[in-house]
């Protein structure tokens, strides 16, 4: 039991920090390598490894993933970025306009591919007119968090809820639709607030910006454009009309889209996270290991005892907002789902999940992986977003958003 012990909290440490301590290992290695030692070392057999492994929920982000690839290849996102550039608008409305188109496409495709194929763009299109990138990278990133909370097929916690949880399309929409679209605002005029004496750049800054915008005429692929946005559309129908399971969905759309006579599977593929499906594969054993030493149900009975009920809505809530910023967004909802019985108020929960750890992610950058993509790529075209910068205003706008969805799923439990 020792081991299993020793094991699980190293991978979590990792996933804490963002690498294990004193080896060259990043997030996606730790639960690959803890997931490895757990069948190695006889804690959990290569059968039960593999049958921990949720199928349904591997199938479904990686559809999806290939859906929102589609859009990549297409050169929709250079087009939207394109359009948004040529605005003739102030900052502030500007930013009103990145936050909007951020958290709309957020909403509905897989937030953090729209995160990396938007990112380079947004540094381009700020300074290029002369405006500071930074209160505009944090304003998308902060709507793609949220608006992402609102729609099963905005980010891969989502999906993890949904499926552990047995919640419909118009199920999560129903309970997280309303705090994500009222999470905007509240993120536009935080960022106003904060930035309104610090629009632009100095003038020798101003010629840094980097093109890698496109023509727009020249990028887009208006058939591929269109035929991915139909298959999402029905992919979203079969969602909220059908039975069929989502996963089957998702994997019909996928094998759709990749079958194309113009573009490569291969240039599809690649925009596929296939570091982040290892993670969670191997998350799944790694818990499942873990699990089956007894502890966790033993601590989670303590935990009762003394009044905290992981079954409550709003205790839910604010453990996954504080597991979140420690671990990440995907490891704290897979931690938690297992041990939830949703049989009767699974609505709550699953907004208590997919609120508390989309809401509270934006608290810190290593909070997502949405903020750290910002981060990271921002930083390869000369933008510098400090930790103390992200926090300044991913504080506030945390605190503030995580308040209005505590209203709501207190509403919630009470229905």
């Amino acid at each position: 039991m020792a081991l299993t012990i020793s094991i699980f909290l190293l991978v979590y440490l990792a996933m804490c920090l963002g690498f294990l301590p004193g080896f060259n290992v990043d997030r996606t290695g730790a639960a690959v390598i803890g997931a490895f030692a757990m069948i190695a070392f006889g804690v959990i057999s290569p059968s039960k490894a593999w049958n921990a492994i949720d199928y349904r929920t591997i199938s479904l982000l990686f559809g999806l993933m290939v859906v929102s690839a589609s859009f990549i290849v297409s050169g929709f996102y250079n087009w939207t970025a394109a359009r948004i550039a040529t605005l003739r608008v102030s900052p502030a409305l500007l930013l009103a306009v990145i936050i909007i188109v951020g958290g709309g496409l957020s909403a509905f495709l897989t937030n953090d591919v729209v995160v990396v194929a938007m990112t380079p763009l947004l540094v381009s299109i700020t300074m290029s007119r002369g405006l500071n990138p930074v209160p505009f990278l944090l304003g998308f990133c902060f709507a793609s968090n949220t608006a992402a909370s609102g729609s099963l097929i905005g980010s891969p916690q989502n999906m993890i809820v949904a499926q552990g949880l047995d919640l419909s399309f118009t199920g999560l929409l129903h309970v997280a639709a309303l705090p994500a679209l009222l999470s905007l605002p509240i993120i536009w005029a935080v960022l106003i607030w904060l930035y309104h004496k610090n629009w632009y750049l100095a003038k020798s800054a101003q010629l840094a910006a980097p093109a890698v915008i496109n023509n727009p005429a020249n990028s887009l692929d208006m058939a591929e454009t269109v035929k991915a946005g139909v298959i999402t559309v029905i992919v979203i129908i079969a969602f909220i009309a059908t039975d069929i399971p989502r996963e089957l969905i998702a994997f019909g759309a996928a094998g759709f889209l990749l079958l194309n006579r113009t573009i490569s599977s291969n240039d599809m593929l690649k925009h596929v996270d296939g570091n982040l499906l290892l993670l969670i594969m191997g998350l799944f054993i790694v818990n499942a290991a873990f699990s089956s030493t007894g502890i966790p149900q033993t601590l989670l009975d303590d935990l009762k005892h003394i009044g905290i009920d992981l079954n409550n809505p709003i205790v839910l809530f604010l453990v996954t907002g504080v597991l979140s910023n420690i671990i990440g967004n995907n490891p704290s909802v897979m931690l938690l789902v297992p041990f939830l019985h949703h049989s009767g108020h699974s609505d709550a929960l699953g907004a208590a999940l997919v609120l508390g750890s989309g809401f509270s992610s934006n608290m810190f950058v290593f909070g997502s992986l949405a903020g750290i993509i910002v981060v990271e790529q921002a930083k390869q075209y000369g933008v510098k977003i400090s930790f103390v910068e992200f926090m300044k205003s991913g504080f506030i706008v945390t605190v503030l958003c995580m308040l209005m969805a505590a209203v709501n799923i207190l509403l919630l439990s009470s229905l």
